[in-house]
């Protein structure tokens, strides 16, 4: 074939580079995206904070303090040159091989009372005996007391400092603080000891490994004695263990005062920790009393007294700050008028919202040097900065929008709670506000409102609906709300089972299988009906 030129028409879909990043804004939490301002404002010269002095303004107060600085060094300067015009026979000019401090206005070389005159109350009217006054530096490190925040203690931290108290050999000590060190967050040991020793180096050596494996036994021994109780231990089945352990000396220094009850009680509720862990979790009775060997009454008194085990030792010293939840946007009863949805107040919280602006002083020493090398890079950045500043505008209108609209057609849940919620999904939001299913996705996922009904996430308040006798239809949050009253209602003696909770519903007007109840009682993290039976 002969080669042939032809022209051909055709339309692409592009995104540009302002449209990704306002997509990628959007679907940022609050976290993310107060990091990438912060990111944003250290790469981009044109971005800065609103409230921020301008570099103008500060290089003029830098010079009237220069100023002022140099007219104190002058009077200074002219008091000591008085001054040792009158004591000429203490002081030659140019003798001297010290420094002269205008600053202070004196020469740092010459003894105080000559400097000041030949009077000595001329001194001590001055404050001569006063302390010389700290530097500008040590000034800034210092903090007013009131103003420093407790620091959050963490359970390496308490176990650092109990450990301090110990005489230990270096060595001992050492394996004790890489035990320290190995714990999660729960307070368990993940790994074993032997598996620690591995992660030293070469296990070749049998002396060397022996040695460390011996160690890091003696550590564990001393780190299981710790506080909290059960802190250091491999599996559920051992923290437990050494709960248990703990309160059996605690009985055991009673001595005769101790109830033969509560020993029993102990004795059984180890062995059922040392049994089975699967048949303490379905709270099989029957098969722990053939596993144990003891009666049935000390059997169900050990589960009781199981239960009130903790089996997270590191839970008291989580730090909890760091999943603190902060809403995008502040629902409040109102009754003024003129408001997009009556009776509530829907704004943005002032908090999470970034205050960015252009930094006029570079933009105009920009337009007024076109054409100068460089030109073009520095105006791509004043462009980003622009965009920035654009997207982030319209992430919070969009944010406000959307949830203005959920708050509307979700009136009831913020009168009357969950039980009054209706089925919503994203299409109806999308087709209300002429934005993308997708959009909505993005603008409800890690973001939060603040009702007088809690605080929720955007994505809560949508839901699908389950089928009525009347025809209608009803919130999956509304049947899960319902099915958690139920619960609450029901006789601990006996529970209800999910088949005897659709019945329910079912009497209710709800068309609900078993298998839905079963699921929305897993994700509400209910237990089944077995397990929810008092002993």
């Amino acid at each position: 074939m002969m080669p042939s030129l032809s022209l051909r028409v055709s339309q692409n879909l592009t995104l540009t580079p302002q449209l990704q990043q306002s997509i990628r804004l959007l679907q940022l939490s609050t976290q993310e995206l107060t990091q990438e301002v912060e990111q944003m404002l250290d790469e981009n010269p044109f971005l800065e904070r609103e409230g921020e002095e301008a570099p103008e303004a500060e290089a003029g107060k830098d010079a009237a303090e220069s100023a002022e600085a140099a007219e104190a060094a002058d009077k200074a300067a002219d008091t000591a040159a008085s001054a040792d015009t009158s004591n000429s026979s203490d002081f030659e000019p140019g003798t001297s091989d010290q420094p002269l401090d205008f600053a202070a206005g004196k020469e740092t070389g010459v003894d105080a009372e000559a400097a000041a005159g030949d009077s000595a109350s001329d001194w001590e009217e001055w404050g001569g005996d006063l302390p010389a006054r700290s530097s500008a530096g040590d000034d800034d490190d210092e903090t007013p007391m009131s103003d420093r925040r407790s620091e959050h203690l963490s359970l390496q931290d308490v176990l650092h400092r109990q450990a301090l108290s110990l005489r230990l050999c270096q060595e001992d000590r050492a394996a004790l603080y890489f035990l320290i060190e190995s714990l999660n967050d729960d307070g368990y040991l993940e790994e074993t000891l032997a598996e620690l020793a591995q992660s030293f180096g070469d296990a070749s050596d049998p002396e060397r490994y022996e040695a460390l494996l011996h160690h890091l036994t003696v550590a564990l021994r001393l780190l299981q004695s710790l506080e909290p109780i059960g802190v250091g231990a491999r599996n559920l089945s051992e923290c437990m263990q050494l709960q248990i352990k703990a309160q059996q000396r605690l009985l055991d220094e009673e001595g005769s005062d101790t109830p033969e009850a509560d020993a029993l009680a102990l004795e059984t509720a180890l062995l059922v920790c040392q049994e089975s862990l699967d048949l303490l979790a379905r709270r099989d009775v029957r098969k722990l009393v053939q596993l144990t060997g003891c009666n049935e009454a000390a059997v169900r008194s050990a589960l009781a007294l199981i239960a009130k085990l903790e089996p997270r030792p590191g839970r008291p010293y989580a730090d909890v700050d760091r999943n603190t939840i902060i809403p995008d946007v502040i629902v409040r009863p109102s009754n003024e008028r003129g408001l997009p949805v009556p009776g509530f107040s829907v704004q943005l919280n002032a908090e999470v919202m970034p205050r960015l602006r252009v930094q006029d002083v570079y933009a105009n020493a920009l337009r007024s040097h076109k054409g100068s090398e460089g030109h073009g890079a520095l105006q791509q950045r004043l462009q980003e900065a622009r965009w920035f500043i654009k997207n982030i505008q319209q992430r919070f209108d969009t944010i406000l929008r959307v949830s203005q609209a959920i708050v509307e057609r979700q009136r009831n849940f913020f009168v009357h709670g969950e039980l009054a919620m209706r089925p919503m999904v994203l299409r109806e939001i999308a087709d209300e506000l002429g934005l993308h299913e997708s959009t909505i996705s993005r603008v409800t996922t890690a973001k939060y409102m603040a009702t007088p009904q809690g605080t929720f996430e955007l994505k809560y308040f949508f839901g699908s609906g389950l089928g009525t006798e009347t025809g209608g239809s009803a919130s999956s949050t509304a049947v899960k709300a319902l099915i958690k009253q139920l619960l609450d209602e029901e006789s601990a003696k006996k529970p209800l089972s999910d088949a005897k909770i659709a019945d329910l519903l079912q009497a209710q007007g709800i068309e609900c299988a078993r298998r839905t109840v079963a699921k929305y009682r897993e994700a509400m993290r209910i237990p089944p009906a077995s397990l929810r039976k008092a002993l």
